[in-house]
């Protein structure tokens, strides 16, 4: 970002004060920001944004190691995505399969979201104090397993039992595949990449909603998806095991740089004394965007099945274009933030789809559907498309696995019963269908719930803080960073990085 060198005064402590300084520079286009020089010694100015520049010249600033580590995470997180929805766009299916109602079966639903928060400390923590590789290679096999041992829950108890577990070992991925996919991202292109990572998500529902469509509408036609997942998670861990370790391991490792347990806790203790407002504004933040996300999608389908009277693959075909439109909101709204802003972006999209919600849930045809359901999803998902990089800017440099995932599934764990309200809301509540039949009410219900939440995002990321353009890269592992020479390993690892690729372009030319 280009220094105006305008000097401003500090960022405001105490909760109150921050909020009072967050809305007032909402207002401002320029970026209050805290300088570092050589000796050490902070100041804060205001930053003019960087000019908005093409996609394609942002894509060439990563080098093919950086693209390499940005796919693999978003397949893990695609895969991660796919597991989730299998379930969630089955619902009508497995519901006759078990003899349960929606609501019941949306149970599972409600159980793997309370217990992804356990997982991503779990995980997040021995992906910041032991590596991100060998964690997430774990969590997706393990992932893949439970998948397969879901088709063969005989019964509804074993069914709930599989899902429980299955949200343990889900709820870890999230923060190893966002902090291995952006943090070698340079900054000026972290906005576009974060906008595309994010939509590994809306990208799974489309591959989910896809194998749904192929397999038919049968009742049985349900375990064939469930095995398409259980490929797709366990190739993505065995990939993962294909490329090394992240650049401030390896920078320890080479450093001969050893972390011990009591290190590791003694900074993690150090950082929570910190940084706790700011844990609980981003756990607040992840509530409200996970509400926005299970209140606009798990019960899409079955609102077009039901309320609608779709037919199965009418509402398929619907869905997987409502999801294309969050893939291209996400990706364009993502790239936008880098200039507008992070809260700028997410504010506006917010606002937008609350005001789009009756385009939303009143046509009765599939291309109305499809075309509402499109266009509501790119600003739902647009704003999420924001999310990746925004945790990872707020969060400590040295715990950029624990922290997004832990805020991002604690989110989801409070957001847990929302497939469960909608359903129950729903079932109790009618609406008279375009046949003239009293369906349930999925419609009003998913409309209310979607505006209020929406309009709770837009006041939350407000009166919250921004860090765009924040330098993360040097440090290094959690436990590391108490010992004063962390600067030189993190120097040692960029020397090892620029003579490997010095060798590998010698290698080359003396191939040719």
């Amino acid at each position: 970002m280009a220094s105006s060198n305008e000097s401003v005064e500090p960022l405001a402590k105490g909760i109150l004060a921050t909020a009072r300084q967050a809305w007032g520079d909402l207002f401002r286009w320029k970026q209050r920001v805290v300088v570092t020089n050589e000796l050490g010694e902070s100041h804060t100015e205001w930053h003019a944004p960087e000019k908005l520049r093409n996609p394609i010249s942002l894509f060439m600033l990563l080098s093919g190691r950086d693209w390499i580590y940005f796919l693999v995470g978003l397949f893990a997180w695609t895969a991660d995505a796919f597991d989730f929805h299998a379930l969630a766009i089955q619902t009508v299916k497995l519901s006759n399969y078990y003899g349960r109602t929606k609501t019941e079966i949306s149970t599972a639903i409600t159980l793997t979201l309370l217990l992804r928060s356990v997982g991503a400390a779990i995980f997040g923590l021995l992906g910041d104090r032991f590596g991100r590789k060998w964690p997430m290679v774990a969590n997706l096999i393990v992932l893949g397993l439970l998948q397969i041992a879901t088709i063969y829950s005989a019964t509804f108890e074993q069914f709930l039992a599989v899902r429980s577990l299955f949200g343990l070992f889900m709820g870890g991925v999230y923060g190893n595949a966002v902090a291995m996919a952006l943090e070698n991202c340079p900054t000026e292109a972290r906005g576009l990449m974060s906008g595309i990572l994010q939509q590994g998500y809306a990208l799974g529902y489309v591959l989910a909603a896809c194998a749904n469509l192929g397999v038919g509408g049968e009742t049985e036609t349900w375990k064939t998806v469930f095995w398409i997942a259980a490929g797709l998670s366990i190739g993505a861990g065995l990939l993962r095991c294909c490329f090394p370790e992240s650049k401030q391991f390896r920078a320890a490792k080479a450093a001969g740089l050893h972390v011990s347990a009591d290190d590791f806790w003694k900074e993690t203790k150090l950082m929570l004394a910190k940084e706790w407002r700011m844990c609980l504004y981003c756990i607040i933040l992840m509530t409200w965007f996970n509400y926005y996300a299970h209140t606009s999608q798990d019960s899409y389908t079955t609102f077009m099945l039901e309320s609608k009277e779709l037919p199965n693959d009418a509402a398929t075909r619907a869905s997987i274009l409502m999801n294309t439109g969050a893939c291209v909101g996400g990706t364009i709204i993502g790239y936008l933030s880098q200039f507008i802003g992070r809260r700028r972006a997410i504010i506006g999209a917010a606002l937008i789809s609350c005001c789009l919600v009756p385009a939303w849930i009143l046509p009765e045809t599939e291309s109305g559907l499809s075309a509402s359901g499109f266009t509501i999803q790119f600003f739902v998902q647009g704003a999420w498309g924001v999310v990746p990089i925004h945790l990872n800017e707020l969060s400590p440099p040295a715990y950029r696995s624990t922290f997004p995932g832990l805020a991002y599934q604690l989110g989801n764990m409070v957001s847990s019963p929302a497939a469960q309200i909608v359903n129950a809301i729903a079932e109790s509540h009618f609406v008279i269908s375009k046949s003239g039949k009293l369906v349930d009410g999925y419609g009003p219900t998913m409309g209310i719930a979607l505006a209020i939440v929406a309009v709770g995002i837009a006041v939350t990321a407000a009166l919250g803080p921004e860090k765009r353009g924040r330098s993360f890269e040097r440090a290094g592992p959690a436990g590391a960073n108490i010992h004063g020479n962390i600067e030189k390993v993190m120097e040692n690892v960029s020397m090892v990085d620029s003579k490997l690729h010095v060798t590998t372009e010698v290698e080359a030319k003396n191939e040719v």
